[in-house]
Order: C-alpha cells, then structure tokens, then sequence
C-alpha cells in the first residue's frame, strides 16, 4: 500500500527580507523549487523579495535561476538538473520590492501586496542581519501587518543566530512577543530539517527496543559532534565576532541533544514535544567559572594540510584580526539533572577546517557488567555504540563484538545499520523544505519556542562568563580534529571519542 500523497500548503504570500543575501540563493530558493518539484506549494503562492538594492521581478529571478543553474554539478540540496519548465512556473510566482528595512513606506507597499489576495495570508521571513530582527518585527507590527483579526494568517520566520548571550536572546523575545504571539513566531534551525535529525523521535518513541535501555543504567556517555572540513570561508567578520559555541552550541548542538534526552512527549504535537525539549534543556547544570572552565576546550586552527592541500590558519582570514582569540573549535562536558540522564555526561565538540565533515551522534553504553572471558582478548570487552550520522551518510549503525571464524578466541568489531540511500529514494534536500511547508501549513513542531531558545543561552552562559575572565585557546593544525586539550576532556574521565567518518 503506498504512503498518502502529502497535501500542498495553503496559499500565501511568502515576503523574504534580505532578498539580496546568501540564504535566499543558497538555501531557501533552491529548497522552494525542491517543494515546487514535489508539488507541495500551492499554486497561488507567491514570494517577493525585500531588500534595499534596486531590483526588478525580472531581474531577481534571473539571478536566483543562475545561481540554480550553477549549482546543477552539486552543492548541498542541489537539483541534479534544472527543470526548465518548473523553473518557469516558479519564476512566475517570484516579485520583489525595493525598500528600506527602516522606512514605514516598505511597510505600505508590502500591505498593499497582501491586499491585493483573496486569502490574506503572509509569512515574513527575516533572512537579514540579525540587527534587523527586531526593527523589522516592530515595524511589522507598528503596520498592522501581525493583525490576523481580518481573517488570514500572519507568521514571521526568525533565522539564527538568535541573540549572541542570554540577555540578548531574552531582549529579542521580549520584542517579537510585543507585537504577536507565540503561535506567530517560527524560529528555525535547518538542523531540525534534516531526515536523520526527525528519525531520532521515531527511533526512540516507536521502537521499544531502544526506549528500554535509553537511560543511565545502560547509558554511559552521550557524544555529539559536528565536524566542518571548510574555514570561515567569506564569513570572516561575522564569525570573528560569533565564535564556535555562539554559532553552533546553543542551538544546533543542543537541538541534537533535545533529541535525544528529551522525555517521551504526552502526544507527538507542536507544544508537547517543544515542552519536553524545554525541559530537558533546562536541566542542563549550570557550572561555576571555575568549572565552566574546566570543562571547556577552546581551539584556533592553524596552517596545517587537507590530504597534499596547503591550508592557511585562521588569522590568514579575510576580515579576520591579526591577533585574534576567537575560537574555531569548542569542546564541552555538560551534565543534565534529572532521573533519567543523572549521571552521565554529554560531550559536545564542534569545529572547522577538521579531518573529515560529519555531524554525528554517538550514544556509548556501558559494557558488559562480568569478564567471562578472563584468559582472553574479552577480558575487557569493549563498549558498544550505537552512532547516529545526520550527514553526509545519513543513517544509524550499532557496533559489537563477534568472534572472528577460526580455532581461537578473537574478537572483530561488526557494524549493524542502516544508511538512508540504501532503504529510500533521497531526493536533493537543503535540510530547509520540511520547515518551510511547515511554516506554511502551521506545525510549530520542529521549531524553537522561547524558553528553549532561553534555557540554551542560560546553559552555555556559564562559559561565556569564564572565558571573559580569561583560559587558553588552543592551536591545532587545519586538517585534523581540533588541539589535544580537546581528547584530554574525555581520557581524564577515562573515556575518548568515538571515531569520526
């Protein structure tokens, strides 16, 4: 019996401030056409474009459709090939309105586009500067442009990084929950997109094989890394300015470990699951300085190599300080207090220019609890695994020990699993097409509510407030996993990281 064939979204008009930026060409266009390939966007669905830069319809298609054009021998979520004719059909749905994010004339002109529908419908989605986030937001709602009393839904897609400390992030909340509620505000993390990152709650909640032993009786250790092979790329001013744990810890990393140590929800619906990420989120320990610290590696890459490529250090960078402190690489040892996870540590690593790119989660289990093999190579049994890899090979193994064929007793690691390539059709996917039709059809599951986005910065506030106070950043070569400091953070508590790749 085949699936149900997933329904279109309603009709809307989807408006994309900061048309002219990297996301919109890079990620969110091509994740429309993907959609638009599908046929889950209606066709009275139409995305205008808002910027400052003097533009027409016309010419902002040509250049989104360049772009895709390009893309067509790779890149993430790319098409394998430019469907000429689905281009056409989306590019007649594309506009675009030059205007200043500050000026209430903007604010006119997108009213006046909204009234010209029947359904009243918009999204606004903030691919800008993350300064404009609450300008843009205010004037919205100065606009009545939030006002949803007329009939017609109003939403507005908040994109990362989403404030830079807690005070910011609790700043940026209070402004958007001045002019709309709750129900109206999508904070999205891609993450949350992807195929492997889902399959998490499915595995967990709909396998009674892997909720049984999801606890710290069985359960040793939880680590979660998201390894990058590139630098900072053309990102140089911002990143000097964000760092490794502002850009990925508090909200890609931790999302994972929601994922994953979050409660079994009441019902699998927008405001339970949320509710139970929130949960476990807050629950993270708060460290002193002394231990924040202690607890914490922070890396620079240096000039180093990638297989025969020479690679510049981190301070080579464009836009980047000669004498910069700003970590690349982050390594964190965080504890969750509650019954189900006492006990058991999370390590969390994440850096740029490393051996190999791999976001991955790797649950240890504790080993079995008798030597039986006391004369043998099982004398000290090695932990089994069961790694989760959000990309490239999407998919989930689980390692043990079998005896290899022959007279004696000797024992090779086995990998069960599965890789998703093998079991379903994987249609190129920027990890932003769930979201988006989730936006569009109102399901608020796979974004971040407030107090997540809160509890995550008044976790990791802990190590901003130390390193302002001082600690080392380590150097390592670019090209392999971050600085030794970073292994040491395991092999102290008599543990090390799992293999990555």
């Amino acid at each position: 019996m085949s699936a149900p064939k997933t329904p279109a979204a309603p009709p809307c008009t989807l408006f994309l401030f900061g048309a002219s930026g990297d996301l919109v060409k890079r990620l969110l266009m091509p994740a429309l056409y993907n959609l638009s390939r599908d046929g889950l966007l209606d066709r009275n669905l139409r995305i205008v474009g808002v910027d400052h830069n003097e533009s027409t319809a016309q010419a902002f298609a040509e250049r989104l459709h360049d772009f895709l054009a390009e893309r067509d021998a790779g890149g993430e979520g790319a098409p394998s090939s430019l469907d000429k004719k689905l281009w056409a059909s989306l590019a007649k749905r594309l506009d675009y309105q030059t205007g200043d994010f500050l000026s209430a004339d903007t604010y006119q002109a997108v009213g006046e586009r909204i009234a010209q529908t029947e359904h009243g419908n918009a999204i606004f989605y903030l691919a800008t500067s993350p300064r404009f986030f609450p300008e843009v937001a205010k004037r919205l709602g100065e606009s009545g442009l939030l006002d949803e009393s007329a009939g017609g839904f109003r939403r507005i897609v908040v994109e990362k990084p989403f404030g830079t400390d807690l005070a910011s992030a609790q700043a940026l909340n209070a402004c958007l929950l001045s002019v709309m509620s709750e129900r109206q505000i999508y904070r999205i993390d891609h993450y949350l997109g992807k195929e492997t990152v889902q399959n998490i709650l499915v595995s967990r909640f709909s396998n009674g094989l892997f909720e049984s032993f999801w606890n710290n009786h069985y359960i040793d250790h939880v680590q979660i890394t998201a390894a990058e092979t590139v630098g900072v790329e053309t990102r140089g001013a911002f990143y000097d300015n964000t760092g490794a744990l502002r850009d990925m810890v508090p909200n890609h990393l931790f999302q994972l470990l929601a994922m994953v140590a979050m409660e079994p929800p009441a019902a699998f619906g927008a405001d339970a699951v949320r509710g139970e990420k929130a949960k476990v989120i807050g629950a993270i320990r708060p460290w002193s300085s002394k231990l924040a610290l202690k607890n914490s590696v922070r890396g620079q890459y240096a000039a180093g190599k990638q297989g025969r490529k020479a690679l510049g250090g981190y301070r080579e960078e464009d836009n980047v300080e000669p004498a910069s402190q700003t970590e690349t690489y982050v390594a964190l040892k965080v504890m969750i207090d509650n019954w189900r996870w006492a006990g058991v540590p999370f390590y969390l690593r994440t850096g740029k220019r490393m051996s190999v790119r791999d976001t991955e989660i790797a649950i240890c289990f504790k080993p079995a609890p008798y030597a039986q093999f006391r004369d043998s190579a099982l004398a000290r049994p090695k932990p089994n695994y069961l790694k989760i890899q959000i990309q490239p090979n999407e998919g989930m193994w689980f390692d043990l020990q079998a005896k290899r064929p022959g007279p004696e007793l000797i024992t090779q690691n086995v990998e069960l699993g599965f890789a998703y390539k093998d079991f379903f059709q994987m249609t190129p996917a920027t990890g932003y097409e769930t979201l988006i039709y989730d936006c569009l059809t109102g399901d608020q599951t796979l974004f971040q509510r407030a107090d997540n986005i809160e509890n995550g910065w008044r976790a990791v506030q802990p190590f901003l407030d130390a390193w302002a106070q001082g600690g080392e950043v380590h150097e390592y070569p670019a090209g392999e996993d971050g600085p030794a400091a970073g292994d040491e953070l395991l092999t102290r508590d008599k543990r090390q990281w799992h293999d990555l790749g």
